[in-house]
């Protein structure tokens, strides 16, 4: 899945921050919700103007973000 067609990061929408594409539901919202325990039926319901896709294509971007990092673990 290509995340850019369903991310945008704009620094007119939401102060810069990365949000669904046409919409003011950032990406962190999504992925909050997602490891909350909601699926992605429940979190379309919460906010009707994204789709399975656009869930998706955050848990991508999620990823992509994770893997140019190393960040560690021990205290």
């Amino acid at each position: 899945m290509n995340w850019r067609e369903h991310i945008t990061v704009d620094p007119e929408i939401c102060h810069g921050k990365a949000c669904i594409t046409g919409t003011r539901v950032l990406v962190t919202t999504v992925l909050d919700n997602l490891a909350a325990g909601l699926d992605s039926e429940e979190i379309m319901r919460s906010y009707p103007s994204i789709s399975r896709e656009s869930i998706q294509a955050a848990v991508c971007y999620a990823a992509e973000l994770a893997s140019e990092r190393v960040v560690s673990l021990s205290e």
